[in-house]
């Protein structure tokens, strides 16, 4: 009558858009209640059944949102008893999954979640079930908290990173696993942990080198490896890289280069280096070792005679 579980597969998609769904034909209408009610009793066949089944699958949807989890079972109870060719191991194991979600237990229903998507491969249930994946992974990289050993609560980054790199393992080159692996690199870039949101997006990099997400990929690695520079007195080598990626950015993407302003960045990397070059002159003036001192002097000359550090090298004399 119905097809299946494809329908299944619909309801678990509309469980998951923010708003509310679209039900085709117009047959339905939202009162102020927020309800789906029928305004045509005509064609009583196949598409009338559908009609009526995505109602029953809007109401779920409505009541998962609202975490009003009795209803929920409830209401999928009701679901399997009119529609029983839907039923089946795996949508058992969806529903209780989604139980757990709607009672906000994101830990134990990402479990669910797993051990449905490694019993059930081939489920069309599937990507339904990565899209509630990623919603979880968002929250938990968004600082959801969870409880660790019964008693503490803390911060679920390390949860969402986890959840979502299994997303990319598991979805490979769909569009959900750029969108998981996106999230990652955003969220370390978001708490300032720059080194590893480099690394992220340099993994990135390589497994979507081109288009736009290659494009953001390459601004972003230059921008993390500026940004991870802690100062004259700490290594230098991320302003190198950072100069170098900018660079190939400005080379490859002439016209968004310009819009972004990447030659005042290259300028201020420019400024930062030859500054770090000047401040090794210094120590080594200052310890006595005036060849040292003068060779990172000339450095400063040569490279980057218009800098600020440029201008101070010229009012320092070291003999040898």
């Amino acid at each position: 009558m119905l097809g299946c579980k494809r329908l299944l597969l619909m309801a678990a998609v509309i469980s998951l858009w923010p708003a509310a769904p679209i039900i085709a034909a117009e047959t339905w209408r939202m009162d102020q209640g927020q309800n789906w009610k029928a305004v045509s009793g005509k064609d009583e066949d196949k598409s009338a059944v559908a009609d009526k089944y995505l109602l029953a699958v809007a109401e779920i949807k409505r009541l998962v949102n609202m975490g009003e989890t009795k209803a929920v079972g409830k209401a999928l109870s009701t679901l399997k008893k009119d529609f029983p060719e839907v039923t089946g191991p795996d949508l058992d194991a969806f529903i209780k999954a989604e139980l757990l979600f709607s009672k906000g237990k994101f830990v134990k229903a990402i479990r669910s979640y797993n051990k449905f998507l490694d019993e059930y491969p081939k489920s069309e249930f599937y990507e339904a079930v990565l899209d509630r994946e990623f919603a979880i992974g968002t929250a938990f990289l968004a600082g959801r908290k969870k409880t660790v050993l019964g008693l503490f609560r803390i911060r679920g980054y390390a949860e969402g990173e986890k959840i979502m790199e299994r997303i990319v393992d598991r979805a490979g080159g769909a569009p959900i696993a750029e969108k998981a692996a996106l999230a990652v690199a955003k969220s370390y870039e978001k708490r300032k942990r720059f080194n590893d949101a480099y690394a992220k997006w340099s993994e990135i990099s390589s497994q979507w080198p081109t288009g736009q997400i290659g494009k953001d990929a390459l601004l972003a690695m230059a921008r993390c490896k500026h940004a991870a520079y802690r100062g004259p007195k700490y290594d230098g080598s991320s302003l190198v890289s950072a100069k170098s990626y900018y660079e190939n950015f400005k080379l490859r993407y002439p016209k968004e280069a310009e819009e972004m302003q990447i030659d005042a960045k290259l300028k201020q990397i420019n400024e930062q280096i030859a500054y770090k070059q000047f401040g090794i002159g210094q120590y080594y003036q200052q310890t006595g070792s005036k060849q040292a001192a003068n060779f990172y002097y000339q450095m400063v000359t040569d490279n980057w005679p218009e800098t600020v550090a440029g201008k101070l090298v010229k009012r320092i004399k070291v003999n040898d």
